[in-house]
């Protein structure tokens, strides 16, 4: 049996509850859910499934519970990708502290013993709840450009390891563009460097706006260049979506700090393929970035597929 509460603005977090006990699911779910949204399952294998779906940010976990006990589920949490980062909190009558050992050298994050006091499950899950925010801020800063907020050559270079994987197992395309800001040396020389950054903050905005599917991405490859990654997409559809970014730059103004307006433009290397077993994703950006360079050479504001 599944239910829960449903999510709104007062919530700072959810929790997913799992017990076989229905008393003790709506006594926790009483206590946490004004502040929280709660799911509750009361055995292990509705628990795996609540959790992957709801991806909660803390599990409170019963250890004794007919046919998957509370070891072998966090077993398989955390051998899942998705799940591995949720922090459990095991809650039992267990009061040995080989079973506490056990749970903690498991992966738990804490451990309550039955019978348990409302405010200290209520402080243990705001614990668990605020590290797992800290946790999310610092990934965040780890993986995104602090001037455009676009996420950074590492974010990248792992969304393309994925994707890269997943279309060679596919057999399908994927597109990559490598973006220059053109002539931006002489913008910064002649606005400034903090125009530039608008410059760069806008111009990554506007990259950002032309792409219309979820999939894609597009990132801070470094200094003024840009790439975003296009899964699923053929040469055709990886240079339409270029020149889409390079007319929309074009027409863009960049708004200058002291007032008054500038404008810049983009060069543009397409790439795409269907990875085999003997490519490598270093070759496929690099010729994205061959096309890059025949772009600048053609003359700049322009888009060149690879050959």
């Amino acid at each position: 049996m599944l239910d829960h509460t449903q999510q709104n603005g007062d919530k700072t977090g959810s929790i997913l509850i799992v017990d076989d006990s229905m008393m003790n699911l709506s006594v926790l779910s009483g206590i946490l859910s004004p502040q929280y949204t709660v799911y509750t399952a009361n055995n292990g294998l509705e628990g795996i499934n609540s959790a992957k779906k709801y991806k909660p940010d803390v599990i409170i976990l019963d250890i004794v519970m007919p046919d998957m006990d509370g070891y072998e589920v966090i077993k398989i949490l955390k051998h899942d990708e998705e799940l591995q980062g949720i922090p459990v909190i095991f809650i039992t009558g267990l009061t040995n502290t080989a079973e506490e050992e056990r749970g903690l050298q498991l992966g738990g994050a804490d451990y309550i013993i039955k019978p348990f006091s409302s405010v200290i499950v209520k402080l243990r899950v705001e614990n668990q709840v605020r590290m797992q925010g800290m946790i999310r801020e610092i990934t965040f800063m780890s993986m995104n450009d602090s001037l455009t907020g676009l996420p950074n050559r590492r974010c990248f270079d792992e969304r393309l390891h994925t994707e890269w994987k997943r279309a060679r197992r596919e057999k399908q395309s994927i597109g990559i563009l490598l973006i220059d800001i053109d002539y931006f040396k002489k913008f910064n020389d002649f606005h400034g460097h903090l125009n530039g950054d608008e410059a760069l903050k806008t111009v990554a905005s506007m990259i950002k706006a032309a792409l219309v599917r979820p999939v894609d991405i597009a990132a801070r490859w470094g200094g003024e260049e840009f790439i975003v990654l296009l899964p699923g997409a053929d040469m055709d559809g990886a240079e339409e979506v270029a020149k889409k970014i390079r007319l929309i730059v074009e027409l863009t103004s960049i708004y200058l700090r002291e007032g008054g307006t500038a404008k810049t433009t983009v060069s543009i290397g397409v790439n795409a393929r269907i990875p085999t077993a003997d490519d490598h994703a270093d070759n496929f950006i690099q010729h994205a970035d061959d096309a890059l360079y025949e772009a600048k050479a053609q003359g700049r504001n322009r888009v060149c597929r690879a050959g």
